[in-house]
This record gives structure tokens, C-alpha cells and sequence, in this order.
């Protein structure tokens, strides 16, 4: 921010200077200052640049504001020598400078430090100098003419570099349009979300409206004195409003401008009651303050008496004074709320690490192999290759950084959206439905550890199904309904219940189920209509077993009334629709400690640690199990449906060091025979038996 902000500043500072002392490029004396103070407007930019790569943003209010003004020079005669030499010098150290500190990434976005951004200032540059041409050569033409002209060159260029380079053209505007423009997956990112007119309120308040009034005010003086300067200061804060208003995470960027019209409105309002002001604290009328202004400061007061024929004191108008007052009041509410609010959020604490989190992944650091990679090693990117005991630890991207941090080990996903979304990224992961298309994205990236808490499975299982399919969201696996609050006739209460396919999701599986088999229980059998509200109401609900409520709801379905419907839906996590399948290649080896269910049993933990391993194998047809016991105490049973006539078991029953242990060995219910599996047959897909 404060970089940006100097060269908005140093920007101004040119305008200004050439606006008084145009350049002229005939005349050599004229360009000496525009151009050391241009290279002040570069090196200014240069410095943003390196701390963030969104400084591009302050090159597109540039770019805009050439174009206006630009065109309205035209319209009044006046050259665009000026703008030419400003843009050229300023954006081409920054293109050089681009260059000379690398490329760190490929693509056109502007979110990296990627070969767009030298392509875009020197787009800025060239566009300049057409506008500056075209402006020489149209310049006894009208301006109808001109205008034509501009328009026809602008879709013939933009025709040009879409056939010519198809590929660049298209990732150049996608690139543009993700920067500024929003899609479904930016609602998942807390900082690229949109921003509301009550997080605005809550950050800036009153300072809203002062901003507001001094928007207004600088368009009157624009209109009235036709200044660049004023230009550009309004293009820099329309830009920035826009930009915070589509992406919550400029919003530090919005508190200069905000400052700046502030002071503007409030300084205008002072300068307009002035005299009053003053007239108030001296004891002389507006009137008489006006005469002291304009006597001669030579001719010195003679003594003489007024005479009776001398105009009669005014008194002093109020109505200035008042707005004074009020613009004040309202600067010093604004202050004071913004105060306040700062230190209540300061006071709060602060947002502290989930102390679930922390335990596990301390664990996690001392517990795991070593991955062969030196924390505290700089290594190179172009050499580097990761040694052969490396793995990769798979959860949400929210916590890549903790498990980098604290863990000491390698997240499959960042809060980079590094590894998110594709079809091997860890959305892709989470919500496939079989353990075949899961061990796929784990084999192909190198997973063995997977971390799964609570959020993912309930809280933020909708930006997960976001990634997997932006399009359909969470709706094919949960169903906000309205639901009659039997305490309060009339009232309606919000809940979220689960449909069939949330359950087969490998996140379900593995925090509820603990990757074992599971038979459903009872389900609600819900009838729905469409039409009462804009959220789904839902008018019966009955309690029932899968079969009965899947009959009951294809019967009323084909005899449905519009905007109605039948579901069958579940409203806690631990009640599937159908039996889930256990799966082969993931054992639990950590949890932390919270219980997140109200009672207990059932006895679900915040934060849970699997281990992908190859699987003993086992010959056999039925179902076979083993009872365990984790870190915490919990016991539960693994039980796993044979496929094929054959079992494949990720726990060991012997030799084994995970803090998750078997309670005896595995048995093949209805049988009699049991199974000692060890650790070495789990680890390196063995035959048992």
C-alpha cells in the first residue's frame, strides 16, 4: 500500500508540473524535468511491484486515465506530449526492471510475476504513443472523426491479436477478467470473496460517506477546472472501489482513497465557511473581512469616524459554521469507531491455532518418517528433485502452511490454491466416491499421510464440492431446508440435511466411518415445497427405514404437485442412505483429543490422521473384522466386505508401532478363523494365510 500509494502521488506530482510547464518535444528545455521526474514515477512503481504483483492494478488506472484524457485534450487542443513521455519513461523502466528481477512463474496472469506483466506495460506505452499520433494526425479534423478512428483501430487491433495469436489473446483477456471479475470458486477464498455493504460498514463506517460527498465534490471541480489531476485521483479511486468491491482482499488499498476524499470533502467545507470562521473568532462580519482583504495594505487607518452613512453590520451566517461543525463531528465519530472498533478486534485475542490442529501435527512431526527434505534449506527450483523417501501429506488447502510449519512436512494442497482443483487435486481427492479413483490421485501424487478434521467434513465440505464441481456446488450432496419450529407456530428454522452421495464421499468415509464398513439405520423419508419461500420448506417428514423412504418418495414423485417434491434425506452425519463400503488402503493412526459430537457415544474427533498403505491380503468371502483401540482410548471395529473372494486389511495385528492398536486378530465373522496380519505383510501388500 504505501509504495502504490507514492506513486499514485509521484504520478499527481508529474501531472501537475506538466500541466503548468507542458512538454513539447521540439523544444529540448521543456523535457529535462518531466523526464528526472518520471524516472522518480518508475522507480516508485518498481519498488510496489517488487513487494506485490497486483501493483498492476495502479498500471491499469494509468492506462485508463490516458485514454480519457487522452481523448478530452483532443477535444480542447491541447497535445499529448506530456502523457507520452510520462508513460514511456515510467512503465519502460518498469518492463526492464521486470526483466532484470525474472520470471517466476509461466502464463500471462497477473496475480504471478509472469511474462504479462512487461506485455501489459509496454501495451500501455504503445497505446500512448497511437493515441499521441493520432492526435498529430487528426489534428485539424473534428473530433467526430477522431473518435471514428480511434474506435475503428481498437477493434482492428483487438482483431488482429485474437487470430494472430489466439492462445495469448484468450489467456490475456481470462487472465484480466479473473483478476477483476468473480466466479464460484473465489467464495471459498476468504480474501478473493466479494465484499458486502456491512463488511464495508463494519471497516469504514461514516468514512463511507465523507468518501462519498468528496467524490461528488471532485467531479464538480473537474467539471469547473478540467484538471488531469483531478482526473486521475477519481479514476484511481473508482478503479479501487470496483476492484475491493469484487475482491474483499483490496480493501487496504480503498483506505488511501477513503483518507484522500475524506480530507477533500472536509477541506472544501472548511474553505467554503472561511470567512464566517473567522469573521466568528475575530468579531468582524463576513463583510468586513472582505474590505481588510482588498484595502490597500500601504494605506494606513486615518482614526476618522465611521460616518452615519456607512452600511449597516451584517451579521455572520451560520449556516457555513454549522456544515463545519457537523463535517467535524461526523471526522471525530469516524475516528472514534474505527478506534474503538480496531481495539476490540486487537483486545480479542487474536485468531489462535485450533489446539487440535497443533496436537496433531506436533504428533505428526515426531511420529512420521522424515521426508528427506531440509525445512530450513534453500533449495533450487530449476535442480531440485525430491529424494526417493519424500511423500506428501494430503488435506484442505486451508492448512498446507500449518502442516509445513509446525509438521515439518509436504502438503499436497497450499493456501495458494496450489494443488486444489484438477483431476488429481485435493478436491478431487476428498470427494470422489470409490477407493479406486482415490488410491489413483494418492499413487499419482505421492500421498501417504491424510489429515481430515471436522470443518472439512461439515463446515467447509461445500468449498471442497465448490473445486470438485463449481457448477453443481454442494447441492447434489446437502439440502438447506426450512423446517416448522414446533415452539413457535408460524416460524420457520433453517437446516442442512444430507442426501445419499454425501456419505460416499471419501471425506465422509473417512472422518465418520473411520474408513470402515457401515451399515445404514433410519432416515427421514421429507416432503417439500418449492413455492412457500426462496429456501425449499419442508411440509412432512417421517422417520424410516432407506427401502421404505426411497418408495415412498419415488411414489410421491411420480404424482407430485407443481413446485413440490419427496426426499430422502438424513440429518446427521452418521446415517447413511445406503451400506458404506469399507476401504482397503487407509488406517488411522492419530486423533486429537475434542469429541466433536455433543453426547458420546457416538465419539467423533476433531482432527484425524490416516496412513495410505498397500494392504495384507487375505483369501476369503464373507466379512471380516478387528476390533481397535485408538490414541485417545476410542474403540471401534474395522469391518471390510470381501471383493473378489479376497480382503485387503490396512491394520496390523502384530509388529506394529502405531498408536492405533488391534484388540486381537482379525476374524471372518460366522467362521471361527482368525488372521494375524503384521505390519510388514500391511506395508508391503503381503498375502496372509
Amino acid at each position: 500500500m504505501l509504495f502504490s500509494t507514492v506513486f499514485c502521488l509521484c504520478y499527481i506530482w508529474v501531472l501537475i508540473y506538466t500541466r503548468e510547464h507542458p512538454v513539447d518535444f521540439t523544444r529540448k528545455e521543456t523535457l529535462r524535468i518531466p523526464l528526472i521526474m518520471s524516472v522518480v514515477c518508475g522507480i516508485a512503481y518498481v519498488l510496489g511491484l517488487l513487494v506485490m504483483p497486483t501493483m498492476v492494478l495502479f498500471a491499469l488506472i494509468v492506462a485508463l486515465f490516458t485514454f480519457i484524457q487522452c481523448i478530452w485534450d483532443f477535444i480542447r487542443g491541447i497535445k499529448a506530449d506530456s502523457l507520452l513521455l510520462i508513460n514511456t519513461v515510467t512503465f519502460g523502466i518498469a518492463a526492464i526492471s521486470f526483466l532484470i528481477f525474472g520470471i517466476h512463474k509461466e502464463g500471462l496472469q497477473f496475480d504471478y510475476y509472469t511474462l504479462g506483466h512487461p506485455l501489459a506495460y509496454i501495451l500501455i506505452i504503445v497505446a500512448t504513443a497511437i493515441l499521441f499520433l493520432f492526435s498529430r494526425l487528426f489534428e485539424k479534423k473534428g473530433p467526430m472523426q477522431y473518435a471514428g478512428a480511434l474506435a475503428g483501430l481498437v477493434v482492428v487491433l483487438l482483431a488482429v491479436f485474437a487470430l494472430a495469436l489466439p492462445g495469448v489473446f484468450t489467456t490475456f483477456t481470462e487472465s484480466t477478467v479473473q483478476f477483476f471479475g468473480q466466479n464460484p470458486l473465489y467464495l471459498t477464498i476468504q480474501e478473493a470473496r466479494s465484499w458486502t455493504l456491512g463488511e464495508a460498514w463494519d471497516s469504514f463506517n461514516i468514512g463511507l460517506i465523507l468518501m462519498a460527498l468528496g467524490v461528488l465534490f471532485l467531479l464538480y471541480v473537474l467539471w469547473k477546472e478540467k484538471k488531469a489531476e483531478h482526473l486521475f485521483v477519481l479514476i484511481w479511486a473508482l478503479l479501487i472501489i470496483y476492484s475491493t468491491w469484487q475482491h474483499i482482499r483490496y480493501e487496504y488499498y480503498f483506505a488511501v482513497p477513503l483518507a484522500l476524499f475524506s480530507g477533500v470533502f472536509a477541506g472544501a467545507v472548511v474553505e467554503w465557511a472561511k470567512r464566517d470562521l473567522l469573521a466568528l473568532v475575530s468579531g468582524k462580519t463576513g463583510k468586513q473581512m472582505e474590505s481588510a482583504d482588498t484595502s490597500n495594505p500601504k494605506e494606513k487607518p486615518k482614526g476618522k469616524k465611521i460616518s452615519k452613512g456607512a452600511p449597516a453590520k451584517k451579521k455572520v451566517d451560520y449556516l457555513p459554521i454549522g456544515v463545519v461543525v457537523l463535517v467535524l463531528a461526523l471526522t471525530g465519530i469516524f475516528a472514534y469507531l474505527s478506534v474503538s472498533y480496531e481495539y476490540t478486534v486487537s483486545g480479542s485475542g487474536g485468531i489462535r491455532m485450533n489446539p487440535d490442529w497443533r496436537e496433531s501435527l506436533e504428533w505428526m512431526e515426531i511420529h512420521t518418517p522424515d521426508p528427506g527434505v531440509n525445512y530450513y534449506r534453500i533449495y533450487d527450483g530449476n535442480t531440485f528433485e525430491y529424494p526417493d523417501q519424500s511423500y506428501g501429506v494430503m488435506s484442505w488447502w486451508d492448512y498446507g502452511h500449518m502442516i509445513t510449519y509446525i509438521a515439518k512436512r509436504i502438503p499436497n494442497a497450499n493456501p495458494f490454491q496450489s494443488g486444489v482443483s484438477g483431476e488429481n487435486g485435493a478436491a478431487s481427492f476428498f470427494m470422489v466416491d470409490s477407493e479406486e479413483k482415490n488410491t489413483a490421485i494418492a499413487d499419482a501424487l505421492g500421498v501417504r499421510y491424510v489429515i481430515t478434521d471436522i470443518e472439512m467434513d461439515v463446515g467447509k465440505f461445500w468449498a471442497m464440492a465448490t473445486w470438485y464441481n463449481s457448477s453443481a456446488g454442494q447441492d447434489p450432496y446437502t439440502e438447506l431446508l426450512l423446517v416448522p419450529d414446533e415452539s413457535h407456530s408460524g416460524s420457520y428454522d433453517p437446516y442442512t440435511l444430507y442426501e445419499g452421495p454425501y456419505f460416499r464421499t471419501m471425506v465422509s468415509k473417512l472422518h465418520n466411518f473411520d474408513g470402515s464398513m457401515f451399515e445404514p439405520g433410519q432416515v427421514y423419508y421429507v416432503e417439500i415445497n418449492d413455492g412457500l419461500s426462496s429456501t425449499p420448506v419442508a411440509t412432512k417428514a417421517l422417520v424410516m427405514n432407506p427401502a421404505e423412504a426411497r418408495a415412498a418418495a419415488d411414489a410421491y414423485n411420480r404424482n407430485k404437485a407443481p413446485g413440490t417434491r419427496a426426499m430422502v434425506l438424513s440429518t446427521g452425519i452418521l446415517s447413511p442412505h445406503d451400506p458404506i463400503p469399507a476401504l482397503r488402503h487407509y488406517r488411522l493412526v492419530h486423533e486429537s483429543p475434542t469429541n466433536i459430537m455433543a453426547q458420546s457415544p457416538p465419539d467423533i474427533k476433531y482432527v484425524k490422521i490416516f496412513e495410505y498403505v498397500p494392504g495384507a491380503r487375505i483369501k476369503g468371502s464373507g466379512i471380516i473384522a478387528v476390533d481397535l483401540v485408538t490414541n485417545t482410548g476410542r474403540k471401534f471395529t474395522y469391518r471390510q466386505a470381501s471383493i473378489g473372494d479376497e480382503f485387503i486389511v490396512p491394520y496390523a495385528t502384530s509388529g506394529s508401532t502405531s498408536e492405533v492398536k488391534a484388540q486381537g486378530k482379525y476374524r471372518l465373522e460366522g467362521t471361527g478363523q482368525e488372521f494375524d496380519v503384521s505390519e510388514q505383510a500391511v506395508m508391503q501388500g503381503l498375502q496372509v494365510g
